[in-house]
Formats: C-alpha cells, structure tokens, sequence
C-alpha cells in the first residue's frame, strides 16, 4: 500500500514538473524569437535551473510513504531539499561560469518556473 501512495504522490510531483518543464520551454522560445540565440539560451538555463533540482527533489522525497515509515519519509524529505538547494547553487555556479548568460532572461525564466511551481497545486485535482 505504501508503495502505491509513494507512486502517486511521487507521479502528481512529475505532473508539476512537467507543466513546469513546458513553461519555462515556452519562455525560452519567446526570448529566442524575440531577442535572439543568447537570450534563448540564457532563457533556456534559467529554466533548466529551476526545473532540474525540482525533478531531482520530486524523486528523493517521494521514495517512501506511509505510517510504518514515517521517519524514512521525513528523512528522504530533508535530503531531497538539501540536494535541491546544493542543485540550485552549482548549476547557478556552472552557468555563471561556463556560458555568456543575459541576466534577465535567465532570471526571468527561473522566476516564472518558480511561480508555476507554487501556483500549478492550485490548479491539479487529487484523487
């Protein structure tokens, strides 16, 4: 049974990456028309930071559920947003360092993936 609530809370977390994933694709393909290959790409990273450690988080924290497991849950919880978070900081460094990144578009893009995070819950119905 636990196997089963872990799935489906682990499946409902994909759903939101995936409408996230898609958001941040669409803002990238804005920036690219609208301003060119580098802010497409900046655009792009900035998406991929954000969605990234979110899939990465939704993976460790849902691999346990149920009540006989409770600490397992709470557990793999905490390690999924400590990994979420050191994600977020290396592929910030990595892009900083290794690409010409336009700072709008990239923060632009991971705000708004941000924003779909929060606000997407609002709008998906639990079975």
């Amino acid at each position: 049974m636990s196997n089963v609530l872990a799935r489906r809370g682990r499946l409902a977390a994909y759903k939101l990456v995936l409408v996230q994933a898609a958001v941040a694709s669409i803002i990238s393909i804005f920036f690219f028309v609208m301003w060119g290959a580098q802010y497409g790409l900046s655009a792009l990273a900035g998406g991929v930071i954000a969605v990234l450690p979110n899939f990465v988080f939704a993976t460790l924290a849902f691999s346990h559920s149920g009540a006989s497991s409770a600490a397992k849950v709470i557990k793999s919880f905490y390690w999924g947003e400590a990994v979420k978070m050191l994600l977020t900081i290396a592929l910030f460094s990595l892009v900083f360092i290794n690409l010409k990144v336009g700072f709008m578009p990239l923060f632009s893009c991971y705000s708004l993936a941000l924003v779909v995070h929060w606000i997407a819950p609002l709008y998906f119905k639990q079975s």
